[in-house]
């Protein structure tokens, strides 16, 4: 008695569903981690630019609202970021949320958070 060996049309449908949904979410969060790292290189390259070693807060803000710009940063406004020196380093850090709509009421939600000097 021969068995026949193989996928079945079960199991190619319910692997295609697993496969839509695993693409849903990345599609979904991977703009989100980009968003993140984004900022995270506008803060550091804030906080790095010599000319603004003696610099006012408001200062720092424009430079960061300018780098926001040109990277397109929605999430995270130059009124978010809290601006400190420690040591005579310029240090900025930040924290936001975002939160994700998956379908009808689930939804993901993201904590970001991260400091120039990390």
């Amino acid at each position: 008695m021969k068995y026949q060996r193989g996928v079945s049309l079960n199991g190619i449908m319910i692997g295609g569903v697993m496969l839509g949904i695993v693409a849903l979410l990345f599609m979904k969060i991977a703009p989100e981690y980009m968003e993140y790292g984004n900022v995270v290189k506008a803060v550091k390259s804030t906080a790095g630019d010599a000319s603004l070693k003696d610099a006012s807060v408001a200062q720092v803000r424009t430079a960061y609202a300018k780098r926001a710009e040109i990277d397109n940063i929605k999430s995270l406004s130059e009124k978010d970021l809290d601006i400190t020196k420690e040591g005579g380093e310029l240090v900025i850090s930040f924290a936001y949320t975002r939160k994700v709509p998956l379908f009808k009421n689930v939804s993901l939600v993201f904590d970001f958070e991260g400091a120039s000097n990390k």
